[in-house]
Protein backbone atom coordinates (compact mmCIF):
# COMPACT_ATOMS: atom_id res chain seq x y z
CA UNK A 1 0.00 0.00 0.00
CA UNK A 2 0.75 3.46 -0.71
CA UNK A 3 1.87 6.37 1.49
CA UNK A 4 -0.93 8.44 -0.03
CA UNK A 5 -3.49 5.11 0.66
CA UNK A 6 -2.07 4.71 4.52
CA UNK A 7 -2.95 8.49 4.72
CA UNK A 8 -6.86 7.93 3.32
CA UNK A 9 -7.35 4.95 5.80
CA UNK A 10 -5.61 6.70 8.62
CA UNK A 11 -8.37 9.86 7.75
CA UNK A 12 -11.48 7.50 7.73
CA UNK A 13 -10.33 5.66 10.67
CA UNK A 14 -10.08 8.89 12.48
CA UNK A 15 -13.26 10.37 11.62
CA UNK A 16 -15.40 6.86 11.94
CA UNK A 17 -13.47 6.73 15.36
CA UNK A 18 -14.93 10.61 15.40
CA UNK A 19 -18.14 9.77 14.79
CA UNK A 20 -18.77 6.60 16.95
CA UNK A 21 -17.43 9.00 19.66
CA UNK A 22 -19.80 11.55 18.78
CA UNK A 23 -23.04 9.03 18.85
CA UNK A 24 -21.97 7.15 22.05
CA UNK A 25 -21.75 11.08 23.63
CA UNK A 26 -24.97 12.06 22.15
CA UNK A 27 -26.60 8.48 24.26
CA UNK A 28 -24.96 8.94 27.39
CA UNK A 29 -26.20 10.95 30.38
CA UNK A 30 -25.15 14.24 30.89
CA UNK A 31 -22.88 13.88 33.71
CA UNK A 32 -23.75 15.47 36.90
CA UNK A 33 -22.27 18.81 38.20
CA UNK A 34 -20.22 17.74 40.98
CA UNK A 35 -22.07 20.88 43.07
CA UNK A 36 -25.41 19.50 42.07
CA UNK A 37 -27.49 17.65 44.76
CA UNK A 38 -27.61 13.69 44.20
CA UNK A 39 -30.98 12.82 42.77
CA UNK A 40 -33.39 12.67 45.96
CA UNK A 41 -34.54 9.14 46.57
CA UNK A 42 -38.04 8.75 47.89
CA UNK A 43 -38.64 10.23 51.38
CA UNK A 44 -39.88 8.13 54.18
CA UNK A 45 -41.49 8.53 57.55
CA UNK A 46 -38.90 8.79 60.01
CA UNK A 47 -38.47 7.23 63.24
CA UNK A 48 -35.68 8.55 65.87
CA UNK A 49 -34.06 7.06 68.76
CA UNK A 50 -32.18 9.66 70.70
CA UNK A 51 -30.30 8.07 73.64
CA UNK A 52 -27.20 6.80 74.17
CA UNK A 53 -25.19 3.62 74.31
CA UNK A 54 -24.50 4.08 78.12
CA UNK A 55 -28.24 4.50 78.94
CA UNK A 56 -29.95 1.13 80.50
CA UNK A 57 -33.63 1.80 78.89
CA UNK A 58 -31.92 3.09 75.85
CA UNK A 59 -29.65 -0.36 75.21
CA UNK A 60 -33.48 -2.10 76.06
CA UNK A 61 -34.55 -0.21 72.82
CA UNK A 62 -31.83 -0.92 70.78
CA UNK A 63 -33.04 -4.83 69.92
CA UNK A 64 -36.53 -3.22 69.08
CA UNK A 65 -35.48 -0.79 66.61
CA UNK A 66 -33.42 -3.19 64.89
CA UNK A 67 -36.54 -5.66 64.54
CA UNK A 68 -38.66 -2.47 63.70
CA UNK A 69 -35.62 -1.22 60.88
CA UNK A 70 -35.93 -4.92 59.29
CA UNK A 71 -39.85 -4.99 59.87
CA UNK A 72 -40.33 -1.75 57.94
CA UNK A 73 -37.59 -1.53 55.58
CA UNK A 74 -38.42 0.56 52.37
CA UNK A 75 -41.52 1.79 54.90
CA UNK A 76 -39.57 3.20 57.53
CA UNK A 77 -36.10 5.12 58.27
CA UNK A 78 -34.83 4.01 61.63
CA UNK A 79 -32.21 6.14 62.61
CA UNK A 80 -30.46 5.44 66.45
CA UNK A 81 -28.76 8.85 67.63
CA UNK A 82 -26.29 9.07 70.40
CA UNK A 83 -26.75 12.59 71.96
CA UNK A 84 -23.97 12.27 74.73
CA UNK A 85 -21.73 11.99 71.41
CA UNK A 86 -24.03 14.45 69.07
CA UNK A 87 -24.96 17.42 71.91
CA UNK A 88 -26.16 19.15 68.79
CA UNK A 89 -28.88 16.90 67.93
CA UNK A 90 -30.46 16.71 71.68
CA UNK A 91 -31.39 20.94 70.94
CA UNK A 92 -31.64 20.22 67.57
CA UNK A 93 -34.51 17.90 68.67
CA UNK A 94 -35.59 19.92 72.05
CA UNK A 95 -34.83 16.35 74.45
CA UNK A 96 -34.66 17.12 77.53
CA UNK A 97 -34.87 13.38 78.45
CA UNK A 98 -33.62 9.84 77.33
CA UNK A 99 -34.60 7.90 75.55
CA UNK A 100 -36.97 9.88 73.28
CA UNK A 101 -38.72 8.67 70.12
CA UNK A 102 -39.47 11.26 67.04
CA UNK A 103 -41.78 9.85 64.47
CA UNK A 104 -41.79 12.15 61.61
CA UNK A 105 -43.31 12.00 58.21
CA UNK A 106 -41.08 12.14 55.09
CA UNK A 107 -41.38 15.62 54.75
CA UNK A 108 -39.98 15.97 58.28
CA UNK A 109 -42.72 17.23 60.44
CA UNK A 110 -42.67 15.69 63.84
CA UNK A 111 -45.79 13.53 64.42
CA UNK A 112 -45.07 12.40 67.72
CA UNK A 113 -42.96 12.03 70.81
CA UNK A 114 -42.54 9.69 73.37
CA UNK A 115 -39.94 9.49 75.99
CA UNK A 116 -38.75 6.94 77.57
CA UNK A 117 -39.25 3.27 77.13
CA UNK A 118 -41.04 2.32 74.29
CA UNK A 119 -42.10 -1.33 74.37
CA UNK A 120 -42.63 -2.77 70.98
CA UNK A 121 -46.13 -3.31 70.39
CA UNK A 122 -46.86 -0.12 71.64
CA UNK A 123 -44.71 1.47 69.03
CA UNK A 124 -46.17 -0.63 66.25
CA UNK A 125 -49.19 0.21 67.50
CA UNK A 126 -48.63 4.12 67.26
CA UNK A 127 -46.69 3.49 63.79
CA UNK A 128 -49.92 1.60 62.79
CA UNK A 129 -52.03 4.54 63.67
CA UNK A 130 -49.83 7.18 62.11
CA UNK A 131 -50.56 5.09 58.67
CA UNK A 132 -47.24 3.44 58.72
CA UNK A 133 -47.56 -0.18 58.08
CA UNK A 134 -44.86 -2.89 57.29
Amino acid sequence: MTSTALGKVAVVSVLLAAVIGVTQLKRAPAPRPADAPAPAAKALPRLLELGSTTCIPCKAMAPILDEVRRTYAGKLTVEAIDVRKEAGMAEKYGVESIPTQVIMDAGGKELFRHVGFFAKEDLVAKLTELGIGP
